[in-house]
């Protein structure tokens, strides 16, 4: 599982690699003015709130550091890729059926759910590839080309160019 994470994740990395700050940082494609840089932001935010909240068994989903340099500097982006990365090294030691408490707020107040390490994991997983799918429409638009041909892509959805076949 750790290691599927890493893959999906340094394909957030490539595509830093290859762009420039100001398409990174672009928020001028509709319908949600978006940038590059904040969805990317957004997704290391969720690993990030994993972390800080596995020391004492409780995570907050809504306690997100929004670092604004993040969204605009790819640098920035690159090291907290690296950061996170980093940081799901030492969990493949660790037990990913414990149980953690998981909140966040869903739009009428926070709610609190028992979860697995693992559990939260796969969902922190499917919530980057969910985001990396609906950049391609900003990156589509910003004629950038995708460095990785699997960004965005759900290893279980088929993809349109291998149904032509």
């Amino acid at each position: 599982m750790i290691n599927a994470i890493e893959n999906n994740l340094e394909r957030g990395i490539k595509l830093l690699n290859s762009i420039s700050n100001q398409d990174y940082s672009n928020t001028s494609v509709a319908p949600y003015y978006s940038s590059i840089g904040g969805h990317m932001r957004h997704i290391l935010d969720i690993f990030d709130c994993l972390f800080e909240g596995l020391p004492n068994g409780l995570v907050d989903l809504s306690a997100r550091k929004r670092n604004e340099l993040v969204e605009v500097d790819t640098a920035e982006g690159i090291r907290y890729f690296n950061s996170i990365i980093a940081k799901l090294q030492p969990l493949k030691a660790v037990d990913l059926d414990q149980l953690i408490l998981v909140s966040d707020d869903l739009g009428m107040g926070v709610v609190t759910q028992k979860y697995t390490l693992g559990s939260l994991l796969i969902q922190a997983h499917s919530h980057a590839t969910h985001h990396f799918a609906s950049l391609g429409y900003i990156i589509a638009q910003l004629g950038i080309e995708i460095p990785d041909e699997d960004f965005g892509y759900n290893p279980t959805t088929p993809k349109a160019q291998l149904l032509q076949s």
